[in-house]
């Protein structure tokens, strides 16, 4: 990179990408010198960029907070990736941030140039997104302040409903928030039980920020926690089967339905919570192998049901097409 106008966008990049970095950084990563750094710096200044400095050997650098990306920055592809992201909020239930997103859409459309605004228009006008039936939506105003309280390290006291329904008092250190099948967890250390609790962010409500401090494991991984507690968070049913499936094949088929497997007797015993039974149920039977179910009765009904209406699909005839009436006058 040796254009000195590339080199001035790729500080203003990283500029953008990072709360601050140092000359001796930039040096580097440019391949030029320390003096040659603070050229670079006077002239995004001529520009009339806010760019920020610190004393010191080689000094710091930032924007000034709040300071807007340049629309030159944003390809056609970022500026398609952007609009399609704030369009998908309702695929993860967020459809509260409907008016902040058109509003971030109005000011985007203002500033790029028109080439780019053809990629808005175009999720717009022919990209449909409609979240899936098992998204719970979840109040904006808590997911924002359990975020605000992890990145503080600070505590939160919040009302919670169990799933039987049962009210109480939580006051957790929060860890993190995550949003899987179709729902946002909240993960953390509850004050109260003196253990790690995972808590469904819709059933929260009355949510604070307080005063008190912790922090953080540095260590903690909210996936894997996840992937080791989800299988068994409170739901309606409780699911206990057997497939004559190996381990490794039902590992990479059952990945993304949250569910605990282990090896047992030639196949994989699957254990998980669920709210319904019919999706789950069909996604076994799709496997084409034999299952035996532990429990709950119910699954052995809903199989019923799935095989009664397999069966009538199966017999069904397809009825003649009807003859549609001209609307031409004779």
């Amino acid at each position: 990179m040796y254009d000195p106008i590339m080199r001035v966008l790729t500080v203003l990049e990283v500029l953008q990408a990072r709360d601050h970095v140092t000359g001796a950084e930039l040096a580097e990563r440019l391949e030029v010198d320390l003096r040659t750094v603070q050229r670079y710096m006077v002239r995004l200044k001529d520009l009339s960029i806010p760019v920020e400095s610190s004393r010191g050997v080689g000094g710091a650098y930032r924007l000034k907070p709040g300071y807007r990306l340049p629309p030159l920055l944003l390809t056609n592809e970022e500026a398609f990736a952007l609009s399609l992201g704030l369009r998908s909020l309702r695929q993860v239930g967020l459809s509260a941030f409907a008016p902040a997103t058109e509003g971030a859409l109005r000011k985007l459309g203002r500033v790029l140039p028109e080439a780019l605004r053809e990629s808005i228009r175009t999720v717009e006008d022919v990209v449909a997104i409609e979240p899936g039936p098992w998204v719970v939506s979840t109040s904006v105003e808590h997911l924002i302040r359990a975020a605000s309280a992890i990145r503080a390290g600070r505590r939160i006291r919040f009302a919670y409903q169990s799933h039987s329904g049962e009210p109480s008092r939580r006051h957790i250190e929060p860890y993190a928030v995550m949003h899987t099948d179709g729902r946002w967890y909240l993960i953390g250390y509850c004050l109260t039980r003196k253990a790690l609790r995972t808590f469904r962010l819709d059933r929260v409500s009355k949510l604070e920020i307080g005063t008190g401090r912790f922090r953080r494991p540095a260590a903690f991984d909210a996936r894997k926690h996840m992937e080791q507690s989800m299988p068994f968070v409170q739901s309606e049913y409780r699911v206990d089967v057997w497939i004559e499936m190996p381990l490794q094949e039902a590992q990479q088929n059952f990945a993304p339905w949250r569910v605990s497997l282990e090896e047992q007797d030639g196949g994989t015993r699957v254990r998980c919570g669920r709210d319904r039974l019919e999706m789950f149920a069909a996604m076994l039977l799709s496997a084409g192998k034999r299952i035996v179910v532990h429990e709950p009765e119910e699954l052995r009904k809903t199989f019923g049901e799935l095989a009664r209406q397999a069966e009538r699909a199966a017999g069904a005839k397809s009825a003649p097409p009807r003859r549609m009436r001209s609307s031409a006058a004779p």
